[in-house]
């Protein structure tokens, strides 16, 4: 009886985080999921409860589908960039120790102090026709004086490696600093060399801090809004600006909806197969 009464005053702490995942995550959830089964009026614009599936049919138009390919291929190319970029530096700053370490964690954590939207437009300035990039490509005969850079997929991407690569260093760094020097040491002796010590030690052992940060990349750079509507212009978009022309342009709640909710299955279904992944590694180490 003692030990039920203490754990009733315990639950009860519960409830608050509870309460707010309720009404903050899941309640929006359910009723996108709702507006996406009704239709628009286009006379007077009012939602109509149907329960229709043809916002779900509309999806798979070319107009539409195009930018979900372009979301997941953006997202995997920018997460792809940020492991080879990022596997590296985190390899680095593991092997650093004392104040330098700590100094370099910092530094990595630096871009997050400021504003995500202004680091962003930061960027319009250095991706612009006569910019520092453009010079710079210019100056190396790697193209002609007006490479075009901005409004294209290749700033969005620039756009997303810049904003997440943090996100990528901080797990691989927090893998990386708990392989035990000796383990490499051992590798050594018995006539491994570095590139076999690399693959055979070292990247099995880093598989949960790659696995972790792929997903703390791809699933948000996936549903990524600033970067495309600020380094895309209206030439090139994301799903997530495609959601937010339907609710806040077109008006057409029923289908942004359908969207959303289209959306939100390939983030699940990344992050779930992420997860288990992850999981599985876990158990094996």
């Amino acid at each position: 009886m003692r030990g039920r009464r203490a754990a009733h005053p315990r639950s009860l702490l519960v409830w608050p985080s509870l309460g707010w995942t309720l009404a903050f995550f899941l309640g929006p959830i359910v009723l996108l999921g709702l507006y996406s089964f009704g239709e628009i009026n286009i006379i007077t614009f009012n939602v109509e409860w149907g329960w229709t599936l043809d916002n779900y049919h509309r999806i798979f138009d070319e107009l539409y589908l195009r930018p979900i390919m372009r979301s997941l291929f953006l997202s995997a190319v920018a997460t792809a960039l940020c492991l080879v970029i990022g596997f590296p530096v985190a390899l680095w700053i593991a092997r650093l120790e004392g104040r330098r370490q700590t100094l370099a964690l910092v530094l990595v954590m630096i871009p997050f102090w400021s504003s995500f939207v202004v680091r962003t437009y930061a960027l319009v300035n250095l991706l612009a026709d006569g910019g520092p990039l453009a010079t710079l490509i210019s100056w190396l005969h790697l193209g002609d004086d007006s490479p075009g850079i901005l409004y294209s997929s290749t700033a969005i991407a620039i756009g997303i490696v810049y904003s997440y690569l943090p996100l990528m260093i901080l797990p691989l760094f927090v893998a990386l600093e708990r392989i035990d020097p000796n383990l490499l040491h051992a590798a050594h002796d018995l006539g491994a060399s570095r590139w076999r010590s690399f693959r055979r030690v070292i990247l099995p052992l880093a598989a949960p801090g790659i696995i972790a940060g792929c997903i703390l990349v791809g699933v948000p750079a996936t549903g990524e809004y600033v970067i495309p509507a600020i380094l895309g212009g209206e030439k090139t978009l994301m799903l997530g600006n495609v959601i937010a022309d339907q609710f806040l342009k077109v008006g057409d709640y029923p289908f942004g909806s359908a969207l959303a909710m289209a959306l939100t299955t390939i983030l699940t279904v990344l992050l779930l197969v992420g997860r288990g992944r992850l999981r599985r590694y876990e158990e094996i180490a």
